[in-house]
């Protein structure tokens, strides 16, 4: 019997129509994508989001907390056997102030084998499906940029 693999995401996007990466070094493998994770049991979605942001975020606070999209077809679980995956994606604001490193350029850290992250803003105009890793966020990448019209 299959399971299914919960995970939210936080889209942040600045007043130049900028989008928040994360670009990770998990699994032994680089990824960039939208910054969030897995919801634990018990746990509901927005508070799974918040939680994620504040680990990852460095204690950042989110505020404006709208639902943008949730994966409604068949996703198959990129790390896990026999399990589906659903995405659920909110619109947010970091709560000032920020409290986190932003950088300039992907994977601004040293790789040494542990887990790595770095965040950096991006134009959705100029971001591209390649840019991006797993399918569900290339998808979602393309309703930002119908929605945000760039």
């Amino acid at each position: 019997m299959g399971q299914f693999i919960i995970r939210v995401y936080g889209l942040i996007v600045n007043n130049k129509n900028e989008i928040l990466l994360s670009d990770e070094f998990v699994l032994n493998t680089k990824m960039t994508k939208f910054p969030g994770g897995g919801l634990e049991f018990g746990e509901g979605l927005i508070d799974g989001l918040k939680r994620e942001f504040e680990e990852e975020c460095n204690g950042q606070q989110l505020k404006n907390i709208r639902h943008f999209y949730t994966t409604d077809f068949y996703q198959k679980a990129l790390y896990f056997e026999n399990a589906q995956l659903i995405s659920i994606y909110f619109l947010a604001d970091l709560h000032a102030p920020l409290k986190f490193r932003i950088t300039n350029k992907a994977f601004d850290f040293e790789i040494e084998g542990a887990e790595q992250q770095s965040f950096r803003w991006e134009k959705i105009k100029d971001l591209k499906e390649s840019d991006i890793t797993f399918p569900i966020d290339k998808f979602v990448l393309n309703k930002l940029k119908e929605t945000f019209d760039v």
